[in-house]
């Protein structure tokens, strides 16, 4: 049995005085509006800790963190996310892929997302990756946890004002297509790390993933186990039907969100237990979030998903 814990859209705050105007670009300063005005009063630090320190009760195997860790790619945002990264674990422990808001501007990788490379580094020579001025951390990559492979893509890539969608392209695309089939013949259960909804229809068109539908196709021809995401801040629960079986997509809240109404759905986490049975792959998923009456996490609810 490998265990794994599952959050995303971290949205560390507050942001660093100053970040909107640093290093200029147009985005920021209207992102830094956007928090003070609302997200602020919904993204709470605190929560975000108490979900780390369940996980760390938890005893999991492995982190899975699917991106927006930071809201405006500020340069100083990103060392203070490596601390946090630090506190929930190790790199070899603990797996990130970036969001949008990761990306939310054109950023130097020397100034942004190298403070997060240890928690983005595989541990497979992959054949073909895609690598960036803003990421240079080669995607996909992998990581092999007992009987269990750890695929990572990256759908973020700045956009322009207003938009907060992502893109694979074509060469992880087809990456991930033979290392898919790979890791499926060697007998490994294969669990894909991606910020955005992978499926098409998942997201409004302004926030979704431009290449949903090619993805699609992708695990429909050489089938995964599991797909792990996040981005709309809700619980989320797709199957897709593949050759090699079913596909099981998840998403998770955002995991600072410390109130609820019609937008936001409290932060919450999830408990992945994997194990080979009869000849499939099933996973024990235990859903925990937060309560805001009783300032806790609780279980939520209790499920099994099989290939």
């Amino acid at each position: 049995m490998f265990s794994l814990a599952h959050l995303s859209d971290v949205h560390l705050g507050p942001l660093p005085p100053g970040a909107a105007w640093r290093n200029f670009r147009l985005k920021r300063p209207v992102g830094f509006l956007s928090w003070h005005l609302r997200r602020k009063h919904h993204h709470d630090p605190a929560v975000a800790d108490l979900i780390a320190a369940d996980i760390a009760a938890a005893g999991v195997h492995h982190v899975a963190l699917t991106g927006d860790l930071v809201n405006i790619a500020a340069h100083a945002e990103f060392p203070a996310a490596a601390r946090w990264m630090e506190s929930l674990g190790p790199p070899d422990e603990v797996s990130f892929v970036p969001g949008n808001h990761d990306c939310y501007v054109a950023c130097a990788w020397e100034q942004g997302l190298v403070h997060l490379a240890p928690w983005m580094a595989g541990d497979l020579k992959v054949r073909q990756t895609l690598t960036s001025r803003q990421i240079a951390a080669p995607f996909p990559f992998v990581r092999l946890r007992k009987n269990v492979a750890l695929i990572g893509l990256s759908s973020g890539l700045p956009q322009v004002l207003w938009r907060a969608g992502g893109s694979l392209g074509p060469r992880q695309l087809d990456s991930l297509a033979e290392l898919l089939g790979d890791l499926r013949e060697r007998g490994y259960a294969r669990v894909v790390m991606i910020h955005h909804p992978p499926l098409p229809g998942l997201a409004p068109p302004r926030k979704a993933l431009s290449d949903a539908g090619e993805l699609r196709d992708v695990l429909v021809a050489e089938g995964a186990e599991l797909v792990l995401h996040g981005h709309n801040h809700r619980h989320m629960l797709n199957r897709l039907e593949t050759r090699y079986g079913l596909c099981h997509v998840l998403g998770v809240p955002s995991a600072s969100i410390a109130s609820a109404d019609e937008r936001y759905t409290p932060a919450a986490w999830n408990f992945y237990r994997i194990v080979r049975q009869d000849g499939r792959w099933t996973t024990q998923t235990t859903v925990r979030g937060y309560d805001p009456a009783a300032r806790r996490l609780v279980t939520l609810s209790e499920f099994a998903l099989s290939t």
